[in-house]
């Protein structure tokens, strides 16, 4: 789709039409003088015009980034690591600088290398975007000194807010109201439960909930280790976890010219790992007075640290409705186009309208219009701890109507890696009321066609016609007390016909000649009826379709009538209702699509291989990823219970662990701190009095409500 205001879709063949010019990082000399640079280039003087801008990020971020520029008219530089060598966003981009390797450590948080690149590439600004280096004061810094245009904050404010804990004195002393921290060492049973995190990053990574004072070392230290290995600073800090909370924001822009603009709330309760899934602005039933406060609040934290360009300052809202600072987000958020929509506005624009020097384009920002809410596509399986999936991402095509937007760093074709977050697309409704909007978005996500990994496409669908949601009954916990029901499969009887329409449209695509099937080309032999048998994914109950053939066409077993049958298209009439089926299939697997859900089958073979085993009480990995350590004393022989953790698996950033099944004694282990693995390797061995059903591991993330460092998504 293209959507409104939307043209992230680029063709996988878009790259080829445009030269690219590439370079290495690595291999750039980097001789510029910095002080002659910055004196021709003007740093800190009057206003500047980027006429090239690289953008230090990747994905959607880069790609929404990339758009602004087209229509302003800047050429624009890609930096991508070897994993991302075919990414969208690099086949975007006018001109494309290779960070050499893979984990964003070496490639994506190497400041050095990103200014580099721009150099190489004859990039006079830099962008950041969200999460990686656009919090890092010292990168800042290190951009304005090379003598280029840093589109965002000044670093001096960076540094101000980047550091959670100094960014609470810092307010408290303006009179933001905030929640007082806890010193961890001190914290007793009162204090409880408690919210660890990183002092030096967002988006969830590093956050642990401590609601027992004996847990409270060992998650101080995972959250530490954790902190620094996303953001180079293992600072944590406590405060009180505030229960059942709303999580509202304020989206501001300023100038340098002392214009600060209030860009009205949003409301980013719905998370998981605390990070945000769905958000919506306004944030609704906030009084004219709350929602005066905080605006006054977010304006009154940006004047105290000089600040300008986009901001987002964040609160917490307890059940009694009482705002609390949370922390400043001196950066674009990933929320930032349901602001955009009510608004009206480019805040991309705006950003590097900012950063050549200008004002910004009135005294007041205009008057709001109407309600958008966005979803975030994850690439995950809510139903089993949120696991990232990874794998060929097919087909990812949403609907293109009025007032839908799609962000997205993927297209049809690409592969989703184990490296980076794995959100695939942000998808954003923006109509006259909210009931609208919510109704239009889950209609587009419930008609988009996905198809390759996992998703959690259904889910969001579901939240956003449950009735807590659809009511405005909001907080962060709304996915701890529903998430079971949210995730329950699909209606049985629903998953039978979209069996049965597999089975006749492969049956269809099994008769000779080209082109829709006719009745009359089926055979007319009375005997046993053709049975063919799915698999439902990701749940995993098995489906029987029979039918047999006449002069008519095909009968189903079942009573169906079959109206048309077509390789790719089948339709039924069950039940006095006629249904459509778009069906799309890769090798074994069979995607079939509806009008009110679609549907992942596998096909399964009559007869099952007597050699295809694995030994009962196998650990497999349940997704491909790096072992990065195992249990203290873990080895053959030893005695594990059931649900201890015995090896945790780092996988797209997150850590997850693998817990024992069962009670019994460990007879193998093949899992070393280091190996790579891929999905369904043999990690080890458990046995136990009576023998467990071999399956993927029981895995866990160590941070229920952890993120991705790479791209915080917050």
């Amino acid at each position: 789709m293209t959507g409104t205001n939307q043209t992230n879709q680029t063709a996988r063949t878009a790259g080829a039409a445009r030269t690219a010019r590439t370079a290495d990082a690595a291999g750039a000399t980097g001789e510029t003088d910095a002080t002659d640079a910055t004196d021709a280039a003007g740093a800190g003087g009057g206003p500047r015009t980027i006429s090239t801008l690289l953008v230090a990020n990747r994905g959607e971020i880069a790609c929404r980034i990339f758009r602004t520029c087209r229509a302003l008219g800047i050429a624009t530089v890609a930096v991508y690591s070897d994993a991302d060598a075919d990414a969208l966003h690099v086949r975007e981009a006018d001109t494309a600088v290779r960070l050499p390797g893979a984990a964003p450590s070496d490639t994506y948080l190497r400041g050095d290398l990103v200014v580099r690149a721009a150099l190489a590439a004859g990039a006079d600004a830099v962008h950041p975007g969200y999460g990686f280096l656009s919090e890092n004061a010292a990168f800042a810094r290190s951009v304005r000194d090379a003598g280029l245009v840093w589109v965002g904050p000044p670093a001096e404010a960076v540094e101000l807010m980047a550091s959670k804990t100094r960014a609470k004195e810092l307010m408290a002393a303006a009179g933001v109201p905030l929640l007082a921290p806890v010193d961890p060492e001190k914290a007793g049973a009162a204090d409880l439960p408690l919210l660890l995190k990183a002092a030096a990053g967002g988006g969830g990574r590093g956050m642990r909930i401590v609601r027992e004072l004996a847990d409270l070392s060992g998650e101080l230290t995972a959250a530490s280790a954790e902190a620094a290995a996303a953001f180079g600073d293992g600072e944590v800090f406590a405060e009180p976890y505030v229960e059942r909370g709303r999580h509202v924001e304020v989206q501001i822009m300023a100038d340098g010219h002392g214009a600060v603009w209030a860009l009205g709330t949003r409301d980013c309760s719905l998370q998981r790992r605390h990070q945000k899934v769905v958000e919506e602005a306004p944030a609704p039933g906030l009084g004219d007075a709350l929602r005066d406060r905080l605006h006054e609040a977010a304006v009154t934290a940006a004047r105290a640290v000089g600040y300008r360009g986009a901001g987002t300052v964040e609160f917490l809202l307890g059940a009694d409705g009482r705002p609390y600072f949370l922390e400043m987000n001196t950066r674009l958020q990933v929320e930032h186009p349901v602001t955009e929509a009510v608004f009206g506005l480019d805040l991309v624009a705006l950003q590097l309208r900012v950063a050549e020097g200008e004002p910004l384009p009135a005294p007041a920002p205009p008057e709001p219009r109407g309600h958008a809410v966005e979803a975030r596509l994850y690439a995950e399986d809510p139903a089993r701890d949120w696991q990232p999936q990874t794998g060929p991402l097919l087909t990812l095509e949403v609907p293109d109507e009025p007032g839908l937007r799609l962000d997205t760093g993927y297209t049809g074709g690409d592969t989703i890696g184990v490296h980076y977050d794995p959100m695939l697309a942000k998808v954003v409704a923006h109509a006259p009321t909210r009931n609208e909007a919510v109704r239009l978005l889950a209609r587009a996500l419930e008609r988009a066609r996905i198809h390759g990994p996992v998703t959690n496409r259904d889910l969001l669908v579901r939240s956003l016609r449950h009735p807590d949601f659809r009511a405005a009954r909001l907080d962060t916990g709304f996915y701890d007390r529903h998430l079971a029901a949210l995730t329950a499969p699909p209606d049985e009887a629903d998953l039978r016909l979209a069996a049965l329409a597999a089975a006749l449209a492969d049956a269809a695509a099994r008769q000779d000649g080209p082109g829709p099937t006719r009745f009359g080309a089926w055979r007319n032999i009375s005997s046993r009826p053709q049975v063919k048998r799915y698999r439902a994914e990701p749940g995993g109950t098995e489906h029987e379709a029979a039918y047999r053939t006449g002069r008519t066409g095909p009968v189903p077993e079942t009573g169906e009538r079959v109206v048309a049958v077509r390789p790719g298209h089948v339709t039924l009439e069950a039940d006095s209702l006629t249904r459509h089926f778009h069906l799309t299939v890769h090798r074994d697997t069979v995607y079939v699509d509806t009008a009110t859900g679609s549907y992942t089958l596998t096909a399964l073979p009559r007869f099952t291989d007597p050699t295809d085993r694995t030994e009962p009480g196998s650990l497999l990995a349940p997704m491909p990823g790096t072992v990065v350590r195992v249990a203290e004393g873990l080895g053959a022989g030893a005695s594990v219970e059931a649900g201890q953790p015995l090896i945790w698996l780092e996988a797209m950033k997150m850590e997850h662990r693998i817990l024992a099944p069962a009670s019994g004694t460990l007879i193998a282990l093949h899992a070393a701190p280091g190996l790579q693995v891929e999905v369904g390797a043999l990690l080890a061995v458990v046995t136990e009095p009576t023998d467990a059903a071999t399956a993927p591991a029981a895995a866990e993330t160590t941070d229920p409500e952890s993120a991705d460092p790479a791209e915080e998504n917050a």
